[in-house]
């Protein structure tokens, strides 16, 4: 699962608005905004987090998952 944080730093990577994330993911842009101001343990659907890194690793982010398989990272895809 993602983090808030990882979602606002994928959003700040491709340079994306809050709305420009709800329109591409296809969610509300109060959602991403609730979601992005949760703390760590934020609760939200699924279905809502999935469509939130569909859209972001459409447009060419990447997460890193660790040993774990814990996502701990975020980066832009190469050329």
């Amino acid at each position: 699962m993602i983090s808030n944080l990882q979602i606002r730093a994928a959003r700040a990577l491709l340079g994306w608005s809050q709305q420009r994330l709800a329109d591409e993911a296809g969610v509300s842009a109060i959602t991403v905004k609730r979601l992005e101001a949760s703390d760590e343990g934020f609760q939200a659907r699924f279905e809502t987090v999935m469509r939130i890194k569909s859209a972001v690793e459409a447009a060419g982010v990447v997460f890193h998952a660790g040993a774990d398989g814990l996502i701990h990272g975020v980066s832009l895809r190469g050329p």
